[in-house]
Order: structure tokens, then sequence, then C-alpha cells
């Protein structure tokens, strides 16, 4: 018998910064699934653009509200060190970025009920992980050839 899948969903207002002088503020959707325990999935949508999620790893973000954290294509640090305020998350794929700050607050509440779902460290200690891992992986496949 297969167990259901759990899933933690919030929307949290984020500035989505354009440059030093624009930004503004869009609701970003952050979802976790006990399906794929490792990664957190953000979600946003700009006027005229289609929906754009970002899958990355729930303990990037974790890590990110509190030291600089990331390489590569996500990269997540507090605004200020030494003050638990805000976070900026910047995504990047070649050329083009997309950053975002955030209040730490509504990020730490999100990934707190994702440890109450999926204790940090107990992942692996699901059932039928590999299952689950090759569905994932085949639902981001399909996510991405959709877009694309």
């Amino acid at each position: 018998m297969r167990e259901s899948v759990q899933a933690v969903q919030a929307e949290v207002m984020m500035s989505f910064l354009v440059s030093e002088e624009l930004s503004f503020r869009i609701p970003v959707e952050l979802g976790y699934e006990s399906c794929d325990p490792y990664a957190v999935r953000l979600t946003f949508h700009l006027p005229g653009d289609a929906p754009v999620t970002w899958a990355f790893g729930r303990e990037l973000l974790i890590d990110g509200v509190g030291r600089p954290c990331g390489e590569g294509d996500v990269r997540v640090s507090p605004v200020d060190i030494d003050v638990l305020g805000e976070v900026l998350i910047r995504l990047q794929v070649g050329g083009d970025q997309a950053l975002f700050r955030s209040s730490a607050a509504p990020l730490v509440a999100f990934l707190d009920r994702t440890d109450k779902l999926v204790p940090l460290g107990q992942e692996g200690a699901l059932a039928d992980f590999d299952a689950h891992l090759d569905e994932a992986l085949d639902r981001i496949l399909a996510e991405e050839q959709s877009a694309g």
C-alpha cells in the first residue's frame, strides 16, 4: 500500500529586485512534498510571463537564512549576517538572474513546517525512496519540457 504524499505550502510576499533602483512585491509560492524530501520548490509569476518553478535543496534554504550559501544557480544569504531579518535568494541561468528579498520570518515558519513533516536528517528513512526519487525526476523533466 502506498503512503499518500504529504505537502507543505506557503505563499510569501517577496521583493523581486529588477535593479538597484527598481523592485516590486510579488507573491511567491513555496512548496515541499514528502515524496521529494530533499527539495523545496519556489514558484513565481511575473506579469506577462508563465509561472516559473525552481527546485533546490531544503538544506540550502535552511542554511542560507543564517549565512551565505550555495554555488552556481541558486544562492541564499542573509541581507545582514548579524541580524536575522531579511534573506536574499538569487536564481541564475546563464546571464539571466532573478533576485528576491524576503523577510526571514515566513521562510523560517515554512521550513519549520517542513521539518515537522520530514525532520531534517530523516529524509533517507522514507520508505520506497528510490521510486519516489525516480518519480520526482520524471516530473521535473516533464515540467521542464512542457515549460520549454
